[in-house]
């Protein structure tokens, strides 16, 4: 089974990409992150057509998650248990930055858009960290109910993980994604059992999955390592390979994102 997971930055505006990327990479499954539309507002008649059952979850034209499987879609759930409200005031809410279903072989599939945490400053900074920690939480319930459970977290983290995850660390010592409280929380789903399966065979420096659309950062290589594909000790042994398409960030109309696609054998 080969699963895919990508912040389209609008499906509404780039469905055509999509639809080619399922078409020549063979993908079963794809996680959208940034789908930036409530579900009625999708024509998804193109992606039934190419055989792809659509779970999508967006409140307004911010955010949003979305699941695309040709190989089964059960049991989905929209809501990550624990996430926190934003505005942190009577009218918080949910976001939508969390969707998750079975496919295939009973693998349970998360789609998440992590907060990005703005500014160091800045209450969302708060925010981002305890979303991460319902996150780990929901991790490692799902691990202590059952120590083999196929639970796959994929997407948009907001996180660069190590220095050699962003172009050049002096640029961001003063910003988010890279600070300490990040990193930690990032590495507590880590060691809450769900590893990053795709590192190995793509270790850095110079490996990115997001590269801003300011500044000719994409042709001058100057981007960030913030997409992630993170399985648990079940998944992590039925993975057979891994890529990131960095072409899909070429050409006009690219999302800022690149797909990250893993193929998993259980």
């Amino acid at each position: 089974m080969r699963i895919a997971t990508w912040n389209i930055n609008s499906l509404r505006a780039r469905m055509d990409r999509v639809l080619a990327f399922l078409e020549r990479h063979d993908v079963d499954v794809l996680a959208l992150q940034e789908i930036k539309a409530k579900p009625p507002q999708l024509d998804l008649a193109a992606l039934e057509q190419a055989g792809y059952e659509v779970a999508a979850h967006g409140l307004n034209q911010w955010n949003g998650v979305a699941l695309l499987s040709r190989v089964g879609l059960a049991d989905v759930r929209t809501e990550l248990p624990g996430v926190p409200t934003w505005p942190q005031d009577e009218t918080g809410v949910v976001e939508a930055r969390a969707l998750s279903g079975v496919v295939g072989d009973g693998l349970r599939i998360w789609s998440l858009y992590v907060p990005n945490g703005r500014e160091l400053e800045h209450p969302h900074y708060g925010y981002k960290l305890r979303w991460l920690e319902a996150l780990r939480a929901e991790g490692a319930r799902e691990l202590a109910e059952s120590a083999q459970s196929r639970t796959a977290f994929v997407g948009d983290f907001n996180v660069a993980p190590f220095d050699e995850d962003v172009w050049d660390m002096e640029f961001f010592a003063d910003k988010t994604h890279v600070t300490p409280p990040e990193r930690a929380a990032f590495q507590a789903v880590v060691e809450a059992g769900y590893a990053d399966v795709v590192r190995p065979d793509h270790p850095g420096p110079g490996v990115y999955t997001y590269w801003d659309y300011q500044k000719l950062r994409f042709p001058k290589k100057e981007g960030m390592r913030i997409d992630f594909v993170l399985g648990s000790p079940a998944v992590q042994s039925a993975v057979t390979g891994s890529f990131i398409d960095r072409e899909e960030r070429k050409g006009k109309g690219a999302s800022d994102h690149a797909p990250v696609v893993v193929d998993l054998e259980f």
